[in-house]
């Protein structure tokens, strides 16, 4: 590894590529470059001025914003000045925020706006180490903490000459591999969130290597979009794209992505599944002839690189892609591993796995099927929770909490998470996962939540494809209707669709058919706590949402 942490890692890349674009981004309708000089000037100003502020090496400092420059290159100066960043997720609840922030006791937080500063204003009373709030737009905190704008940190660094920056060098050199790097508190799927602790040397090994085996390099143009609060963007968009020296560029949203993607013309791209089956649903009528060009009509017409991580994906979509001529890289890994653990790509791939270990990492299956990892990835433990470190972290290896299986050839496969695993009242052991995928291949169904744990057969709540659903119903006569709870009472849509499912029950034995069903008339939303940062299904929070309603199904069945 040619660096010793992230801060000098970034510093090395900007005086090497100096005027080149290392950010590109819009506002206003506009896009504007910030070059590599400019955005490590940007990055010592405002460490420079954290540490004139009083930050000490290893104090945490909260990152609390949606995707945007002034997020990267605070990152960047957090790191330099020696401290551990806390970025939260900008779709937090004022009570997640406290958490957070209280539970790291961190003395600063980054904010982006109003709506922002306002979560951490209504908690500051049980906040006593917060110190100060730097905001990246202006805002109003009343007085209730001391409040610096972006603007006027890098001011206040720029004023400090070099003597400010002598002492940011000195910091960055004091840094080693093992120094604490961040703190991310992992959203999950049930409880409290946990903070994991990654060092430099755990996301300087993981950047180094997925770039060496994607063969990323200064000419590549990626297009990020997912949230730099989690670790996937953070590490596989703007960790590598300064490992490499290529330009990011920071799409306005993910309703804007497809626009994004006709204006930027990107060479990489990473995204999470859902991206990927929308865009794989809106060509897949097309003739197999006619799909390549569509796909690089909506995709662009540069992209050499796509990859697919944070949840599994539909086999059906990365075989259509493959078809196409457009290969899916997927990939899998945690926020405990930094987060690749294994990786596909062009040399090594196989449709269905996750693609083998990146070098480095070594991979091994435990006796009840669990996955184990090892090596420089993995995290150094839980924030401020030793029984849980020692819970996840045994003899060196990680215990993921998948389960899975290497083939002949190395790759492996995800089967299920090991706590979601149902157990029927026969006694039989089922991967949910495996049934919501079967179910999600219907082009009626965006998505599906599988229950039935101590229950005689599956069943589960099914999201429809909406507007599909709405032609449907008007083919049928009918219309959707809705309960008090948001589920579909219409009943001739639930026989269509009992059609459809038992069709597809087909494929699998009869103790794991999905035997009865609900719908739900609306999208899982992220801000009501159903799906994760990276639209993972948060199962656990959801059925409880509707476990009497699915219980009922079995009392009436």
């Amino acid at each position: 590894m040619a660096y010793s942490n992230l801060a000098t890692m970034h510093r090395s890349v900007a005086e090497q590529l100096g005027p080149r674009a290392a950010l590109r981004y819009k506002r206003y309708g506009l896009y504007h470059t910030i070059s590599w000089d400019i955005y490590r000037r940007r990055a010592d100003a405002a460490a420079a001025a954290l540490i004139d502020f009083g930050i000490q090496p290893g104090d945490r400092i909260g990152l609390l914003s949606e995707n945007r420059p002034e997020w990267l290159i605070a990152d960047i100066a957090i790191l330099s000045a020696g401290a551990v960043d806390v970025p939260i997720h900008a779709p937090s609840s004022p009570k997640q925020v406290e958490y957070q922030l209280g539970h790291s006791e961190s003395r600063v937080v980054f904010v982006s706006n109003q709506a922002q500063a306002d979560k951490v204003r209504s908690v500051l009373e049980s906040l006593p180490r917060l110190e100060f709030l730097v905001s990246f737009e202006p805002v109003d905190v009343g007085g209730a903490i001391r409040h610096v704008t972006w603007e006027g940190l890098l001011q206040r660094g720029r004023m400090l000459g070099p003597q400010g920056q002598a002492e940011v060098r000195r910091r960055e050199e004091a840094l080693t591999l093992d120094d604490l790097a961040t703190i991310i508190y992992t959203s999950g799927t049930t409880g409290l969130p946990k903070g994991v602790m990654l060092t430099h040397g755990n996301l300087l090994s993981n950047a180094a290597t997925t770039v060496e085996i994607s063969k990323s390099h200064t000419e590549d143009v990626i297009l990020s979009y997912l949230p730099y609060s989690h670790i996937y963007a953070r590490a596989c968009d703007h960790y590598m794209a300064i490992y490499a020296g290529s330009t990011l560029c920071l799409a306005e949203s993910i309703d804007t992505l497809v626009a994004n993607l006709a204006e930027i013309q990107p060479t990489v791209l990473s995204s999470v599944p859902r991206f990927y089956e929308k865009v794989w649903a809106s060509i897949e009528h097309l003739p197999p002839e006619a799909r390549a060009k569509a796909l690089r009509g909506i995709l662009g017409s540069r992209v050499r690189h796509f990859s697919s991580g944070g949840a599994p994906l539909p086999r059906h979509v990365a075989l259509g892609f493959m078809e196409a001529g457009l290969p899916l890289m997927e990939g899998y890994g945690l926020t405990e591993s930094s987060p690749v653990i294994s990786f596909n790509h062009p040399g090594a791939f196989k449709v269905g796995s996750v693609g083998r270990p990146i070098p480095g990492v070594e991979v091994k299956i435990a006796a009840d099927g669990e996955i184990l990892t090892r090596g420089p990835h993995v995290m150094k433990g839980y924030w401020k929770d030793p029984e849980a470190t020692v819970e996840a972290i045994r003899d060196g290896w990680l215990h993921t909490g998948d389960v899975g299986y290497l083939d002949e050839d190395g790759f492996l496969f995800i089967t299920d998470r090991k706590k979601d695993l149902i157990i029927t009242s026969g006694g039989k052991n089922i991967a949910p996962s495996e049934l919501e995928r079967l179910l999600a291949s219907d082009p009626y169904i965006d998505q599906a939540v599988v229950y039935g744990d101590g229950k005689p057969c599956p069943s589960a709540l099914i999201v429809p494809n909406l507007p599909a659903l709405e032609a449907k119903a008007a083919e049928l006569g009918c219309r959707i209707e809705l309960d008090d709870r948001d589920l579909i009472r219409t009943q001739a849509l639930y026989d269509f669709m009992a059609e459809r499912i038992d069709r597809l029950m087909q494929a699998v034995s009869n103790p794991e058919r999905v035997k009865a069903f609900l719908m739900l008339g609306r999208p899982l939303k992220l801000d009501a706590e159903e799906l994760t940062a990276t639209l993972k299904v948060r199962r656990k929070h959801i059925l409880s949402k509707f476990v009497d309603r699915l219980d009922a199904l079995y009392q009436e069945k």
